[in-house]
């Protein structure tokens, strides 16, 4: 099951899904939704149908899925309709017996206030963290970050402030703002737009939206993940990501995928999950 929440971010409504493991019986299902909604500033506003197959545990059998779950924090890519909360993946993510979490920022999908791009729209992720942590069925020990694409700015600024992540993935991520302004001329002009002009004329703030800037404020374990053929988010942005970790005594690791571009075909796709959730799993 899905459940849209709106939640108060720094005094704005912003709305975002929560995903619960398919497995889950209807009436455990409802009890949790029933606890995330008796946090203050936190509301569901409805639910959508899981299309995964997966067979709910009967009430009273011993079943895999746990009293208390690990949870991933997913954060979406692009800005706007482009990129938006892909509910597959939260679908997907779920159906590995994990709750799943994706904010769709503000300024997106009839949430208040402006998308800034990496902005203060990170403490849409912090301030959901903060109360994903107070809802009695999440184990706040396995509590991860996933930014996908420019959702990897969201997800570091996240790690590097708040103290409730345990692991944090970096799929297709931006690690240099600036870079990607250089690599992508059909963003350029949206950039200028959303953060007030160009990396020559207001350096300090592509440097805040640049997971590397944050590189030695994060301390949980990183995993990277990117097709090598990506041409939306170039791997160069991973390799210096690596590199800057490792320079300061990291150990991140990575699943490079060769031939493979921004999103992958349905196969690797779920391969590539499959090993992403064994890495998460592992203590």
């Amino acid at each position: 099951m899905i459940y849209h929440i709106d939640y108060v971010s720094e005094g704005l409504h912003v709305k975002g899904y929560l995903g619960l493991p398919p497995q889950l019986s209807p009436n455990r299902s409802q009890e949790m939704s029933e606890a995330v909604d008796a946090i203050p500033g936190v509301t569901v506003t409805g639910t959508l149908a899981c299309t995964l197959n997966k067979e709910p545990v009967p009430e009273g059998a011993s079943g895999s899925i746990e009293s208390k779950l690990p949870l991933v924090l997913y954060c979406r890519g692009g800005i706007g309709r482009i990129g938006a909360v892909r509910l597959k993946w939260v679908e997907e993510f779920a159906a590995q017996g994990y709750a799943v979490f994706a904010p769709a920022y503000r300024g997106n999908e009839g949430s208040e206030g402006r998308d800034e791009f990496g902005g203060a729209d990170t403490m849409d992720v912090i301030t959901a963290l903060e109360w994903l942590s107070r809802i009695p069925w999440i184990d706040n020990s396995r509590m991860h970050l996933l930014g996908f694409s420019r959702g990897a700015i969201n997800a570091a600024v996240a790690a590097a402030r708040s103290s409730h992540v345990s692991k944090m993935i970096l799929w297709s991520g931006v690690s240099d703002l600036a870079q990607t302004y250089e690599e992508r001329i059909d963003l350029r002009r949206m950039m200028k737009r959303v953060i007030g002009g160009t990396p020559s004329k207001f350096p300090e703030r592509y440097l805040l939206r640049s997971p590397i800037h944050y590189a030695d404020r994060i301390r949980c374990p990183v995993l990277m993940v990117h097709g090598t053929r990506d041409e939306q988010v170039r791997v160069e942005h991973s390799y210096r990501m690596l590199d800057k970790l490792q320079e300061l005594e990291h150990q991140p690791e990575a699943h490079l995928y060769e031939g493979l571009g921004h999103h992958f075909p349905p196969p690797q796709h779920a391969a590539a999950i499959n090993r992403m959730f064994d890495w998460l799993k592992r203590s």
